[in-house]
């Protein structure tokens, strides 16, 4: 359906190891940048419970990189999540969001096409689905 989006997220350490590589399907959620938020705030959840020391988080909405990283209340559509994730994250001074252009990004881009093509969700932890194995190498 056209109201269906998937979106990626892909979480490093500092030696850019692949922490989590998580993908959602959205099935009635109408702006792209609300599923990233939400992909965002799972990831951030997980990587918080495991206690993940240093956590960056790579995502190729500028829109929700910018307010994970802005302190303060958003007014917006996702301020509900953005305010979720920072609660999350305050008092750590290790987890960082990166915004990485889909042209770099393609990890995150290929979990949310193939995703959205498989008709399947991913949570994996320490490694990503084999279809993206190849683009983890080039990355």
């Amino acid at each position: 359906s056209q109201n269906c989006s998937a979106s990626g997220i892909v979480a490093r350490d500092a030696e850019g190891k692949v922490l989590l590589s998580c993908s959602e399907i959205h099935n009635d959620i109408t702006f792209a940048f609300a599923a990233e938020a939400i992909a965002c705030w799972k990831a951030v959840q997980i990587g918080v419970e495991n206690g993940w020391q240093l956590i960056i988080f790579e995502g190729d909405s500028l829109v929700i990189i910018k307010k994970c990283n802005t302190k303060g209340q958003d007014r917006s559509l996702v301020g509900a999540y953005i305010y979720y994730i920072q609660q999350k994250i305050s008092g750590s001074n290790n987890i960082r969001f990166q915004h990485t252009p889909r042209i770099a990004n393609n990890l995150a881009h290929i979990l949310a096409t193939e995703t959205l093509r498989r008709k399947e969700e991913i949570y994996l932890e320490m490694k990503v689905p084999e279809y993206a194995e190849e683009q983890k190498r080039y990355d």
